[in-house]
């Protein structure tokens, strides 16, 4: 497995990344949707990989920086195919190494609550996460879940 910084140009990632905004207003309502759509996601302040298995899409994640101390991760996406196959786990370890690299003291990330999400709490509480309450921008909302990593 292979970790780019990815400027969401190829037909694979926008394929992905169309399936993830698809999945979450599948399971939530949309005004309880936080994605960030193509253009948050080359935002300032934002940066996106792609996880890549020689020529095959993996998945996906970014790094949102709030300030100098916050960082939120963002897009966790692993592709269909290659479920259960460590690519969340990489990406999730590379958006941790980044925001230590840039110095943060905290990375924080909103997701759903609904058991279409179990798996994606069970990655971030083995990595050390823990829930918090909401954090940034965000506001108490019964359809998400907020956790937090201290750097």
């Amino acid at each position: 497995m292979h970790i780019i910084e990815d400027d969401l140009s190829g037909k694979e990632i926008r394929a992905l990344l169309e399936t993830h905004f698809a999945g979450m207003l599948a399971n939530s309502p949309k005004d309880s949707c936080h994605f960030l759509d193509f253009e948050g996601l080359k935002a300032p302040g934002v940066t996106f990989w792609s996880i890549w298995d020689q020529n095959r899409l993996m998945g996906c994640g970014a790094l949102k920086q709030h300030d100098a101390d916050l960082g939120e991760v963002k897009s966790m996406r692993t592709h269909a195919d290659h479920l259960r196959k460590g690519a969340g786990a990489a990406m999730l370890v590379h958006i941790i190494a980044s925001a230590r690299e840039r110095g943060l003291k905290q990375l924080s990330l909103e997701t759903g609550s609904s058991p279409a999400f179990d798996a994606a709490h069970a990655l971030y509480l083995r990595h050390g996460f823990t829930y918090c309450r909401a954090f940034a921008d965000y506001q108490e909302d019964p359809f998400s879940r907020f956790m937090t990593l201290k750097l």
